[in-house]
């Protein structure tokens, strides 16, 4: 009667497969993951004390009401719709040099509102724009 020999090796692990399944799950999870177009920066912007100028020639003031409607240099418009808003600034831009557009929105304003009238400078390859904004604590006054 033949006896086996016992064998002296202990039996391994072979890591290859697992190592190959786990790259297959991680690039599944890379492709399928959605990411974040969106970041939130904390900034804190500089302060300055200086007086502000009064005379302004170069700007182009638009105001966006809470019902969407637009007033042109305090003048109201008769249309909404960014064609007329477009005919409006570029009337109002004649004879000036690189404009600069102060959105005066009301903070129940639209949103598209306010987008309508960034795209009116877009369409107007006018690239300085600014917002108006109120001090919080000046409105608790």
């Amino acid at each position: 009667m033949k006896f086996r020999r016992a064998l002296d090796e202990e039996p391994e692990l072979n890591l290859i497969p697992l190592i190959d399944v786990m790259l297959i799950v991680l690039i599944f999870l890379a492709v399928t993951t959605t990411y974040s177009r969106y970041a939130e920066l904390r900034i804190e912007l500089p302060r300055a004390d200086a007086k502000a100028t009064q005379n302004r020639p170069s700007e182009i003031m638009i105001g966006v009401t809470a019902d969407g409607r637009y007033a042109l240099d305090k003048r109201l418009l008769a249309k909404s719709d960014v064609d007329a808003l477009v005919e409006a600034m570029r009337q109002a831009g004649q004879g000036r040099t690189d404009p600069l557009v102060v959105i005066h929105a009301d903070a129940q304003a639209p949103h598209q509102s306010v987008i309508n009238v960034m795209e009116a400078a877009r369409i107007l390859q006018l690239g300085r724009i600014s917002f108006v904004t109120e001090r919080q604590n000046a409105a608790a006054k």
